[in-house]
């Protein structure tokens, strides 16, 4: 297959399902709780899903994708394609018509000037954008007229959708955040907190962590929808107060990220109030190693290239870890139906899930215990071991979940049976995902050694995602601490990979090419995946119009949900 062919049928716009209602506001309120509160309504400044998936209500992109992993127009007319013109013949541009007669929420003009902004913003010198793999290659976007935006790429790209497409790269008005590029971002509380935006619904007032409330943005291009006049977003709590207040109570319509235990749900389902939905798509619970040193000795470049970790750059100590694990019985007793036992970080979609690391399915703590004893780590008095005057003793946080303690806990024991420390530490969800550059409890200043969280990308190409371990993606003072490499894993192989694929076309090439590395990262045990989950959530039965979205945002399609009545 050529590049030009990879493209051909690369993405169909399809014609959402029309509404069951139609007067804009007749539902009244629809309640949203997030047990992991939204820190911040701007996707560029968090990596965490919980904003994205806020700010979606809000802000959206050029394209994005249905259930099926489709891409989709949203606010452009078509999705580009070498067919129909749209991305040239030397694979170096992609050309984006606007929808005629788009406005934000403040009633003005959506043009091409806002697309190129959004580019700009995410890419500004001195400044930190938790997305900035989806603009890998983008060497300008040019604004030929108010509908149309060209993105040019230094390179061929035969897989050209990463910069505006999904629900990790909307597109912000340039005009409320002109003055908030770089160091600025961070500062710009208002707009983080209240963007303008075109999608159904409109932030009125942004609670941090705890309460957002939204109303129907009476700008929105199609004037019968959204059904719903206010929005009452709810963040905080625990998933189990979160899965009553839907399955059981009747109190929310929709609540997302259940993480509980498979007989729970079954308990709280049997109530009749709500369902269990439950879709398949990337998302997958790993342990990410530290390669750097997290001491509070190293002040401000702690947990930073400038100092290696003093034991887990020992490959021989990274994978005794995983050896040490059983996956079977985490799954089993985390996840049932809604998890399967994996070994890859690039589980999904299935064609790109590589054959070559499946030997952590099967735990081997002898084997573990043997591989330390040649490395030189030998048990000390308390039975931790030790090398040089060493310990093995480590900080392994996550965020506070009856599920993932579970976890910890279990793995803490089996650590400990192969002469490993771990002290256990939990963060709040809502901080520990967090955007905030001055919070020391972030996931993405990794002031641990190892820690434990789940995550995802968009769409079915795994190209911005496999980018997410680039050396520069490393979170540090320089970037506001933003970027997807927690582990700060740094190798030039690696780095070549990614740029390889990025001019690559050939379907056959670009999957070795993700599998590749994969087996990199999996043989370097700087990822230890644990479980491939599924994304499960709960729907009152009198929520209509919605349908659960595992490649996008769960609430990518708010503005067809009404009140069934």
């Amino acid at each position: 297959m050529t590049a030009k062919h990879a493209l051909l049928g690369a993405a169909a716009a399809l014609a959402l399902a029309p509404a069951a209602f139609a007067e804009r506001g007749s539902d009244g309120q629809v309640n949203i709780i997030y047990w992991q509160g939204p820190s911040t309504m701007n996707p560029y400044l968090s990596g965490g899903i919980k904003e994205l998936e806020a700010a979606s209500l809000s802000l959206e992109p050029l394209a994005r994708y249905d259930p099926d992993g489709n891409m989709v127009p949203f606010l452009a007319e078509t999705v580009p394609t070498l067919e129909n013109g749209g991305v040239s013949e030397d694979l170096k541009s992609v050309t984006w018509k606007i929808k005629p007669g788009l406005l934000w929420s403040d009633g003005t003009p959506v043009t091409s000037a806002d697309v190129r902004f959004t580019w700009q913003y995410c890419t500004a010198e001195g400044g930190g954008c938790s997305q900035s793999e989806k603009y890998n290659d983008v060497a300008d976007v040019e604004t030929p007229d108010e509908l149309t935006a060209i993105v040019r790429f230094s390179v061929p790209k035969p897989y050209p959708y990463g910069p505006f497409v999904g629900n990790q790269a909307p597109i912000l008005q340039a005009a409320q955040f002109a003055d908030c590029l770089g160091p600025k971002a961070p500062g710009c509380t208002s707009a983080n907190f209240m963007p303008v935006g075109t999608g159904p619904f409109i932030v009125t007032d942004f609670r941090p962590n705890d309460v957002i409330a939204l109303k129907a943005n009476e700008h929105y291009r199609d004037p019968e929808k959204p059904a719903f006049s206010t929005v009452n977003f709810k963040g905080g709590g625990d998933a189990m107060a979160a899965g009553r207040s839907v399955l059981e109570t009747g109190e929310y319509d929709f609540a997302w990220n259940l993480q509980l235990a498979p007989e729970v749900l079954d308990q709280m389902a049997a109530a009749g109030k709500g369902e269990v939905e439950v879709a398949f798509g990337t998302l997958v619970e790993r342990i990410m190693v530290n390669f750097t040193d997290p001491d509070p000795k190293w002040g401000e470049r702690r947990a930073t290239a400038d100092h290696p970790h003093p034991f887990l750059t020992d490959r021989a100590v990274r994978q005794a870890l995983s050896m040490a694990i059983d996956r079977d019985l985490l799954t089993e007793i985390g996840y049932g139906q809604a998890g399967r036992t994996t070994c890859n970080v690039l589980a999904a979609p299935e064609i790109y899930a590589s054959e070559a690391n499946e030997g952590c399915l099967v735990q081997d703590i002898e084997g573990a215990k043997a591989l330390l004893d040649q490395a030189g780590w030998v048990p000390g008095p308390d039975g931790v071991r030790q090398k040089d005057g060493m310990r093995l003793s480590m900080l392994f946080q996550s965020s506070t979940n009856a599920v993932r303690q579970d976890f910890q806990a279990l793995i803490k024991q089996w650590w400990s049976e192969i002469g490993v420390e771990s002290e256990l530490r939990n963060v709040d969800a809502s901080v520990f995902f967090g955007g905030d550059p001055g919070s020391p409890d972030t996931f993405q200043k990794f002031y641990a050694d190892v820690e434990m969280y789940a995550n995802s990308f968009d769409g079915t190409d795994p190209e911005a995602y496999m980018a997410n371990w680039e050396c520069k993606q490393a979170p540090r003072p320089e970037t506001q601490w933003q970027g997807n490499n927690m582990p700060r894993y740094c190798n030039a192989a690696y780095d070549a990979l990614v740029a390889e694929m990025a001019k690559t076309g050939k379907m056959d090439e670009r999957i070795a090419l993700a599998k590749k590395m994969n087996d990199i990262l999996m043989q370097d045990y700087v990822i230890l995946p644990l479980v491939h989950r599924g994304r499960v959530s709960a729907r009152a039965t009198s929520l209509g119009g919605f349908v659960m979205n595992a490649w996008d945002s769960e609430l990518w399609n708010a503005a067809d949900w009404y009140r069934v009545k």
